[in-house]
Formats: C-alpha cells, structure tokens, sequence
C-alpha cells in the first residue's frame, strides 16, 4: 500500500512522531463493491462502503524520530524486561530509515492479573498509536477478527476492520487477551485469521468477510496473553516472539504498589489531601497482591481513610487480602 511523508507532530512524552501517512486499503476497490451492491439490499454493507469513501483510505503511521526514554516504564513494569528490551530493538531499527515501525508479534505468556494488559496499553501509549482489545474469552462467534458475511443476518466487520477503517492508525496495537481460552468451533476455527494476519506479506492484503474489501494489516502491532500455551495451535505460536512473565519480586512488586499510589494521587483532585508517599507497611501488603488488585485495594484505602478523616492510608484501611493461598484477590 502506498505511504507518502507527514510533517512530523512530537510527541510530549516520549518524541515519536507520526511521520506518514499511509494507504489502508485501494479506493477503487470499495467504489467497484459498491456500484455492484443491488439497489435496495444490503443497506450495511452500502453504509460501510459509504463510510469508507467519506474517510478515505489514508491513516497516520507510527514514526520514531529516536530511541525513546523508556526508564519509567522499566520501573513501572519491572517484570517485563524482556518484552520491553525487544520493543526498544524494534525502535532501533526503525529509526533511521523511511519504514515504518515494524514489531514482531509478541505473545505475553503468564498467571492472571499480572499485567500483561496493562502493558499492552502502557506499549500504545508509548508509541502513540490506538489499541484495541479482542478477548477471545467472551467470544461468542468466530467472526469477531475477520468479521461475518454480508449474508447473514445482523452481520458486521470485524475488529481488525474497524480498527483500521474507523481508527486513525495504519499500525495500531491490537491485543487478543487471553488467545488460549477461543473455543475451537467445528464449523469455524476462531483462530483461523491469525495464521494470515501474523505473516507480513499476507496481511498486507487481509480480507474482512463482511466488507470482502482488501484492507493492509500489515503495520499492525499484535500483542497476545496467554495462560497457558499448550493451548494455542503451534503455527500461531511459530509466528511470535514468547515471553514468560514471572510474577514480580517483592521488592518490585512494592515499587508497582508505591507508583501505583502515586499515579491514583496524581489523577484525582482529592488526592492533594492525601501524603505524598505511602506508608512502608501499606506497601508490603499490597505487594502480596496481584498487580491488578493493587489499584482496586488502593481506591478501598483511599476511601476508608477519607471516611475518618486522615490524609495518610493505613493497613486498617485496605482489604482484607483472600485467606486462599494463591487465590488473587481480597474480601471487602
């Protein structure tokens, strides 16, 4: 697909400008779709020709100027290292060339609760591109990637589509949570558009069942999570770069819960009523938890403290951590 330059827009935070713009998919394509449509049938599938028309084909893409400053997310994500290591490689190689930025797809493999999509979205911010999210554990059709035919009823495009067509970006980040719990279906395989959209050159020209219009995948940025890979089928698994997160040290997990309370503080007006910093034995409790428990634990405390009036969390004012071993999680 074609790419043409942008005056490049900075970035505040970390100075990746968007520096192209390029072609999602051939606008005589969709012109030729619709002058074939029937006069009175189809009235989605008309609509969307029409939309995609109206937009245009052209998106922003991703385009490092430099390596950015990643030390706050190496904080912020002591246990991703190594996934955030392989990032910043990609950058590297992308920087001094008109490409744009091409990352391997990378699967997060781990516990529940750990992170991995909270990465996924630091991972978007970071580049400054849109994310969307496909849980495949709430999916209920195996159409929701790659979209069903116009035929059926209540059909529609599917994720990749409309990120693509209705987003901004020629190379967003999209995150399929949870890939190892798609419900294989005898009729359709819910994975089945992976094996295309995970290789380069065929996703370049992905087709979306619905539209049945060629769309460039190509600069997608793909992040799966998994918990368990014996679940996904070894060609999919072939097509990523894997990466085993350990559940954080206690040390670090201290340091998610300390920039955690910090980040809540920040983004709330009532946080000025509250200290600075958290207290060292508040923060040795929340380190028993699951990073994604940690925020939910910290609003209860914020709120139990301001209930009696003190500007300083206690260990009395957080839940009670599940008597479970193991279990994630906490009582009210």
């Amino acid at each position: 697909m074609e790419t043409r330059s942008l005056v490049p827009h900075q970035s505040s935070s970390f100075k990746l400008p968007i520096a192209n713009l390029r072609s999602v998919f051939r606008t005589h394509d969709v012109e030729r779709k619709l002058a074939k449509l029937p006069g009175r049938d189809h009235e989605n599938l008309r609509t969307t020709y029409e939309r995609m028309l109206e937009r245009g084909p052209e998106r922003f893409q991703v385009k490092p100027s430099g390596i950015p400053d990643m030390a706050s997310l190496y904080d912020q994500l002591p246990n991703f290292t190594a996934a955030l290591d392989d990032v910043k490689r990609h950058v590297a190689l992308s920087q001094d060339c008109r490409d744009g930025l091409d990352v391997t797809p990378m699967l997060l493999l781990g516990p529940p609760g750990i992170g991995k999509t909270h990465f996924a979205r630091k991972l978007a911010d970071l580049l400054g591109t849109g994310m969307s999210l496909v849980p495949m554990s709430s999916m209920t059709a195996g159409w929701l990637l790659s979209g069903a035919s116009s035929q059926w009823k209540g059909a529609k495009p599917g994720k990749v589509f409309e990120a693509l067509v209705d987003g901004q970006y020629a190379n967003p980040v999209i995150v399929v949570d949870e890939i190892d719990k798609a419900s294989a279906d005898a009729q359709y395989d819910p994975l089945g558009a992976m094996y295309s959209l995970l290789e380069h050159d065929t996703a370049g020209a992905f087709m979306d069942e619905f539209a049945e219009v060629a769309i460039d995948a190509s600069q997608v940025i793909w992040i799966m999570t998994a918990n368990d890979e014996r679940c996904i089928p070894e060609p999919i698994l072939n097509r990523m770069n894997v990466f085993e997160i350990e559940p954080p040290s206690p040390e670090a997990a201290r340091r998610i819960a300390r920039n955690l309370y910090v980040s809540i503080r920040a983004e709330h007006g009532w946080g000025e009523r509250f200290e600075a910093e958290p207290l060292d034995d508040v923060l040795d409790q929340l380190a028993e938890l699951a990073p994604r428990d940690m925020r939910r634990a910290l609003m209860t405390g914020f709120g139990n403290a301001r209930l009696n009036a003190r500007g300083e969390i206690s260990v009395d004012d957080l839940p009670k951590a599940a008597s479970a071993k193991g279990k994630l999680g906490f009582l009210q």
